[in-house]
């Protein structure tokens, strides 16, 4: 009895020492995302253009131009985000537009914003209306206006702000108000990237992995990931636990193939979701020309996760035509899909 009391007591010492223990001083999550714009991959046109209005709002000593970025889901929107609050050594307060549902949820993150503070909004283009309108004079006189009372007692009171930056971001340009994306200073368009630069994340991502992986290996895991560098690096993480499992731990062509080959991705990057589409306009559908909605309803899938998921990477590579009759698959899309031009497979 004894020996267990004085071994609580030993325990709950440690606990309010007041010095860091090890486990304290470890992140619980081991984060792949770049922390600066020098180790940043890829997309060097808008690397340029932030480094040059990061560089010039720290020589004013003053907060940079809002922000605006939009592209397909996984090619560093966030991450950029991230970078810009580091760079200007700046608290980052994240949201996303379908999180602020009341004009108060965003009046309240405003009120609490310091100067230089960073306000990442994802999915911005999600935000309600009633929402957005605060945001204009917010954006623009760096104030909210507060409206007290109805009627013949109403007055309006206006609450300054301290000067901060509006980061967002889209994968929807076209949805957002043209008030609001004209509030913008830098306005970004963030694309797919090329082989060499997956690459160079597949490689750098291994090292913080602690895994082996030979260059063939990862030239192949990046045809494989539809341009995208998330998708490079969740199927890095897959292959990882395949060849730890399976093999001596160590990457390379032969574990990816094998390893994707399990995960459904094919040699073009397609998952089997992209497959199921293609496979419903060639053979429900002819080829097309065929309405999102019906192909939607067929697939029995969310028509906006085809369109923000799905059709992107086919519209890239041209697997897929978008018409203003609807969806029509080229000769290419045959051909990988193993189909004559009639829709009959080979």
């Amino acid at each position: 009895m004894a020996d267990t009391f004085k071994s609580g007591l030993v325990d709950q010492q440690q606990v309010i020492s007041g010095t860091s223990l090890r486990d304290d001083e470890e992140t619980e999550i081991l984060s792949l995302r770049p922390e600066i714009l020098s180790e940043y991959i890829g997309q060097s046109e808008v690397v340029t253009t932030l480094k040059i209005a990061i560089e010039a709002a720290r020589k004013r000593q003053e907060a940079m131009d809002h922000v605006l970025f939009h592209g397909p889901p996984g090619l560093g929107k966030t991450t950029l985000a991230y970078i810009i609050a580091n760079e200007m050594e700046s608290r980052l307060t994240t949201t996303s537009g379908p999180a602020l549902e009341k004009g108060g949820d965003l009046i309240g993150m405003l009120t609490h914003l310091e100067d230089g503070d960073i306000l990442f909004v994802d999915e911005i283009h999600r935000m309600p209306k009633v929402v957005e309108e605060f945001l204009y004079p917010a954006m623009e006189d760096f104030a909210v206006d507060f409206v007290f009372d109805k009627g013949i007692h109403a007055r309006s009171h206006r609450y300054r702000l301290n000067h901060f930056t509006l980061v967002g971001a889209t994968t929807r340009v076209g949805l957002l108000s043209s008030p609001l994306r004209d509030r913008f200073g830098l306005f970004r368009n963030l694309d797919f990237y090329a082989e060499p630069e997956l690459v160079k994340i597949a490689l750098r991502s291994a090292v913080l992995l602690e895994v082996g992986i030979d260059k063939q290996a990862a030239a192949e895991l990046s045809r494989r990931s539809r341009g995208t560098p998330r998708i490079v690096n969740r199927l890095l993480k897959r292959v990882r636990d395949y060849t730890q499992v399976k093999s001596d731990g160590f990457i390379t062509r032969d574990i990816v193939e094998a390893a994707l080959t399990l995960e459904g991705v094919d040699i073009m990057g397609l998952t089997r979701l992209d497959r199921k589409y293609l496979r419903t306009i060639i053979e429900f559908y002819s080829g097309g020309p065929v309405g999102i909605d019906a192909i939607a309803a067929t697939l029995q899938e969310e028509t906006d996760t085809l369109v923000d998921v799905v059709e992107p990477y086919l519209l890239k590579t041209g697997l897929v035509v978008r018409t203003a009759s609807g969806r029509k698959t080229p000769a290419a899309a045959y051909k990988h899909m193993g189909y004559s031009t009639q829709g009959k497979l080979f």
